[in-house]
């Protein structure tokens, strides 16, 4: 994947710097910091829009001041919603334990929304959330006890990572599974290719389908 302009992820999460580069997609990284408190009474659904649109106005007047000639901006935010309820990152292991507790053996949804915009441009920021439905087993005091002594859980909305030993619990999605590691992939390539600044490089392309082709015979 080629692009005609750097892209600046205003983000601090290494899992999205991974994704982006796993379709070729090189990122300059300059975070941008927002209160991430939940509103009173807020919905999942508000909650994780809001955050997205207070990022993208973050790192576009950072973005702004701080670098010279046209760029285009992504941010993102990833909530676990379940019973209408907001869980953001564990604030300790009594805080994961519980949060965990409360999603094994049951179904719950993961939205992550991202912004995507242009500088300079008074063209309107593009911002999208993308939900997934994520199934985890039922699971013994003591593996959830096990797993939060992992440390894996911290910095992680929901307190697991499903691209990690979290997976472990994880029976069945539906929806998008980077878009629950922290990044819609095939939604952002798309707009990126909206914005006209994306472009599927041809040889990366045949490449893959070789690769593909060797292991299928």
């Amino acid at each position: 994947m080629k692009l005609d302009v750097p892209l600046v992820l205003a983000s601090r999460s290494p899992r999205r710097v991974e994704l982006l580069a796993a379709v070729g997609i090189e990122v300059m990284g300059r975070p941008c910091d927002v209160n991430e408190d939940p509103l009173s009474g807020e919905a999942p659904l508000a909650y994780v829009e809001r955050i997205t649109r207070s990022k993208l106005v973050a790192a576009r007047r950072a973005a702004e001041s701080g670098l010279s000639g046209r760029h285009a901006l992504l941010v993102a935010d990833t909530t676990v919603t379940i019973d209408g309820a907001i869980l953001g990152k564990p604030a300790d292991e009594r805080d994961a334990r519980s949060m965990l507790e409360r999603l094994v053996g049951r179904t719950h949804e993961v939205l992550t929304c991202y912004g995507l915009a242009l500088v300079p441009s008074a063209a309107e920021a593009t911002v999208r959330t993308v939900r997934t439905s994520v199934t985890m087993r039922p699971a013994q005091p003591s593996e959830i006890d096990a797993y939060v002594a992992s440390g894996e859980p911290f910095g992680k909305a929901g307190a697991y990572a499903i691209q990690g030993l979290g997976a472990l619990f994880v029976e069945r999605i539906d929806g998008s599974y980077t878009g629950v590691v922290g990044l819609p992939l095939s939604e952002v390539v798309q707009d990126l290719a909206r914005l006209g600044i994306a472009r599927l490089d041809t040889d990366e392309l045949s490449a893959a389908e070789a690769g593909a082709a060797e292991l299928r015979s």
